[in-house]
């Protein structure tokens, strides 16, 4: 720790001695390394991307820094520098939710829809330490918001058809804005049959029908105070997932919040939001229509979480500043009941969470310091208590079995700190930063019993006695920008200590039939993990437009084993073409042959792929009404194909055509 301190304050003494040069002084910021994917308002929705109506998970796939694990049709598991979720943070304006599925078949990204999201911010490593305990990152999806610019009434109906899958999409949208209030709601409905991989294969269970349901209301007073309500209600149900041994008969939510925000006047202090919050998951993963199952199961979870945040931004000086002061409590409980064929023989049951109750309470700050008009320093803190209690008896027996001596609750401190340098000057821009950050081990790492991984084919049993997992963390970026070209390269790289994985132990049997073993979870000395990606984008003419990503990846443990789901070289390149109210975009993405796969993890090597799509569009305006019409082909050449990420090589779509249609009022 002493050696990560001394290492941040050089670097902040070089950045400072080399400001020190510059003689004139000034408070705008200069930009930040921060990612944001701007999927658009509602109103300019179509001006954004060629598939109006694609699922959050193939927007978020636009980011070199994010990846999405596919175990089905629906609800893929975003990983951002390489790593899942237990060592990231995903929030929906800012709040934090917990999946109640033990198999993570319940992302957070699930309970949004693309037509009530403005934005997603993606943040690399302890740059998004601002939303909790990370290693890895953090994205926040934004919803939209009216402003009280544009007052009066606006509607919308969004509707698509996609012949891969006979998926049917049909969602409305209906804001109302005056002087002083507004209200936005939204509403939004799949249903999609099974869809067939490349050659026309069908891939069974790869159905889901879901409906989203998202109001937000305000009320503004005094001119600077705003009161703001919000509500998600998301219900899937009949949603298969060929990659896995069940399907889910039913995945609900209940997402609640209330915020005051307000604006001092004449004050240091430009705005103060705080916001509380309460939202309840429920998950039930279901066999019923899968044939020759061995043992019938019920495994329902449930998740509940009640949180606030405080939020004070202000300026002092050439000082902007940041205090956060964040908690939430949560309770996660899953169950399993086994009903044997033969009705003579006992049903079994236990819990697989055992009821975890978990407190986390922190104060985040960060200080950007303008060293002149064209560089700033930006340092970061954070101090937190993560708490954690095992509230049923017979779960905390059951794992006793396993840890005689563990106590039912156990309290980690959990810190981070960061620092990173910023200069942007005549289109050239680089930067440069160090971090140190800790998490503490997810419900499923420190208290899941007899979990089954069909990755690997093992059963897992959690290890309350984990320490906290530790990274050291460094970054670079480098870009150039004129009006016509813009290009930037960033990486990171993680030395990541007590990393948490699964060891296989022999003197264990497991509960799954035909289960390879059992794993207990276990910290690593370390693990290294390096992210690179290249970003390119060319104004060829006054219509044409190319963009061009590369992205590498590289992960290995401390034996030098490679670490699964590392992707292998990634790339995608795209001509668009506009003029007037048409567009039209070809693209090309694939990815090179898997070197660096990990048996040792249970991963195999994954061939090479290179799929072509095709999408055009025409806007136009009928009196006060507008119209856009986007009709594409998704993997032209009906490519049959899966990527690393694709959980047990599950494909991918085959040739999928698809027309979705956007019209507003």
């Amino acid at each position: 720790m002493k050696k990560i301190i001394f290492l941040l304050l050089l670097q902040c003494i070089a950045a400072i001695s080399l400001s020190a040069q510059e003689q004139s002084k000034d408070t705008v910021v200069p930009k930040i390394l921060n990612e944001v994917i701007v999927i658009g308002k509602k109103a300019q929705l179509y001006q954004k991307q060629p598939k109006l109506l694609a699922t959050i998970d193939e927007y978020l796939q636009q980011s070199g820094k994010v990846e999405m694990i596919k175990r089905g049709g629906y609800a893929w598991e975003p990983i951002i520098n390489s790593m899942a979720t237990e060592r990231t943070v995903i929030t929906i304006d800012g709040m934090r939710i917990f999946g109640a599925c033990t198999d993570k078949m319940d992302p957070i990204t699930s309970y949004v829809e693309i037509s009530n999201l403005s934005e997603a911010i993606i943040k690399s490593g302890q740059q998004g330490g601002c939303h909790g305990a990370t290693i890895g990152g953090a994205i926040d999806l934004k919803r939209n918001r009216s402003k009280f610019a544009d007052l009066g009434w606006e509607t919308a109906v969004n509707t698509g058809f996609e012949t891969n899958s006979k998926q049917k999409i049909i969602g409305t949208t209906i804001n109302y804005v005056d002087s002083s209030f507004y209200v936005d709601t939204d509403f939004m409905y799949r249903d999609a049959e099974n869809y067939s991989s490349g050659n026309n294969q069908e891939v069974l269970f790869s159905q889901f029908k879901k409906f989203n349901v998202s109001t937000t209301s305000g009320f503004i007073f005094n001119k600077n105070k705003l009161i703001e309500a919000s509500l998600i209600y998301d219900k899937a149900t009949d949603v298969g997932y060929p990659a896995l041994p069940m399907d889910v008969s039913l995945a609900e939510a209940l997402i609640t919040s209330l915020k005051f925000e307000y604006a001092p006047k004449l004050s240091k202090i430009e705005n103060w939001e705080t916001k509380i919050y309460y939202n309840t998951v429920t998950h039930r993963m279901d066999d019923t229509k899968r044939p020759l199952v061995a043992i019938h199961m019920d495994m329902p979870g449930w998740s509940d979480t009640y949180g606030f945040y405080s939020k004070v931004k202000g300026v002092f000086k050439n000082h902007h500043f940041m205090a956060d002061l964040n908690s939430f409590y949560n309770r996660s409980i899953a169950e399993m009941t086994m009903y044997p064929n033969n009705p003579n023989e006992n049903v079994m049951f236990m819990f697989t969470w055992p009821d975890v109750r978990t407190s986390y309470g922190g104060l985040f700050l960060e200080d950007n310091v303008v060293l002149n008009p064209y560089s700033s320093l930006k340092f970061s803190a954070s101090l937190a208590n993560h708490f954690n209690k095992v509230a049923n008896q017979l779960g905390l027996e059951s794992l006793q079995i396993f840890y005689p001596n563990m106590k039912e609750s156990k309290n980690r401190i959990l810190k981070s700190v960061s620092s990173n340098y910023f200069h942007n000057k005549n289109g050239f821009e680089y930067g440069f930063g160090l971090a140190y950050g800790e998490r503490a081990s997810s419900v499923s790492e420190g208290y899941g019993f007899y979990l089954f991984n069909s990755f690997d084919r093992f059963d897992y049993i959690g290890n309350p006695e984990l320490k906290n997992e530790k990274s050291v963390e460094g970054n670079v970026s480098l870009g150039y920008a004129t009006k016509k070209l813009s290009a930037k390269i960033t990486s990171s790289y993680f030395h990541i200590s007590d990393f948490i994985v699964g060891k296989p132990d022999p003197t264990l049997i497991p509960m799954t039939i035909g289960a390879s073993g059992v794993k207990i979870y276990t910290a690593l000395e370390y693990a290294t993990i390096f992210n690179t990606d290249l970003n390119i984008e060319y104004q060829i003419t006054a219509n044409f437009k190319g963009k061009g990503q590369l992205v590498y990846n590289y992960g290995k443990d401390f034996e030098k084993r490679n670490l699964p789901f590392i992707s292998p070289l990634r790339y995608s390149a795209s001509l668009n073409y506009k003029v007037n109210k048409f567009s039209a975009e070809i693209m090309v993405q694939g990815n090179a042959v898997q070197t660096q796969f990990s048996p040792f993890y249970g991963e195999d090597r994954t061939p090479d792929y290179a799929i072509l799509n095709l999408a055009s569009g025409y806007s136009f305006g009928i009196e006060k009404s507008k119209w856009n019409i986007r009709v594409g082909i998704e993997n032209i050449l009906d490519t049959n194909y899966s990527t690393f990420s694709d959980w047990n090589n599950i494909p991918r779509k085959g040739r999928n055509f698809f027309l979705n249609i956007n019209f507003a009022y």
